[in-house]
């Protein structure tokens, strides 16, 4: 049993084709993607957090249908296009351990602040071991400037670590399935010597 983590999937959504240049013909094919790498990752015992802008959608029933595809249990860290619990059948909820704007756990001994949206002094920046783990910000320049100040944050140690991962399944390292905190890790920091 494992957790896993991902973002920014924005099933449903035609037009994150095109913003994020996903390499997919059309929104079936990805949404068959998403999913097959998801159960290829995932099993039943795990747990996958889900950093937002999940499903593109406001109907109840596309939510169900593709939350049934997906192995594992799910908590939902809510992103600016998804549903609010408030806005949720019963049946629906019933579908996730948690819906939360933010929420902190331990995963194998390390503390980690989840959020859709990124926090640079997070709870436990200034430590080793405590990560952030965020989504929203794609491929963007946003996303070039939460890595610039990750870099100066691990420059000068009294800002803190730096620990911070966005983890949209646009990024190279995530490849649009699901990872670990150790795979995270690994791959980004792997991707981040590369472009060194």
């Amino acid at each position: 049993m494992a957790n896993f983590y991902i973002a920014d999937t924005h099933l449903g959504h035609q037009n994150v084709l095109k913003y994020d240049a996903r390499p997919f013909a059309n929104l079936g094919e990805m949404e068959d993607a998403l999913v097959e790498n998801w159960n290829r990752a995932v099993t039943e015992a795990d747990t996958v957090y889900i950093l937002g802008d999940f499903i593109w959608s406001k109907k109840q029933s596309k939510w169900l249908r593709l939350t049934e595809q997906l192995r594992g249990k799910k908590a939902l860290l809510r992103g600016n296009h998804d549903l609010g619990r408030e806005q949720m059948s019963m049946e629906l909820l019933a579908r996730f351990e948690t819906v939360a704007d933010y929420l902190e756990i331990v995963d194998e001994g390390r503390h980690v602040t989840l959020c859709h949206y990124p926090i640079l002094f997070y709870h436990g920046a200034y430590r080793s071991n405590c990560y952030m783990l965020c989504g929203h910000v794609h491929r963007t320049r946003e996303n070039d400037y939460l890595e610039r100040c990750k870099a100066q944050m691990r420059a000068d140690e009294q800002a803190g670590r730096g620990s911070i991962y966005n983890v949209g399944c646009m990024m190279p390292y995530m490849n649009y399935t699901p990872r670990t905190l150790n795979e995270i890790i690994s791959a980004a920091e792997g991707n981040e010597e590369e472009k060194a």
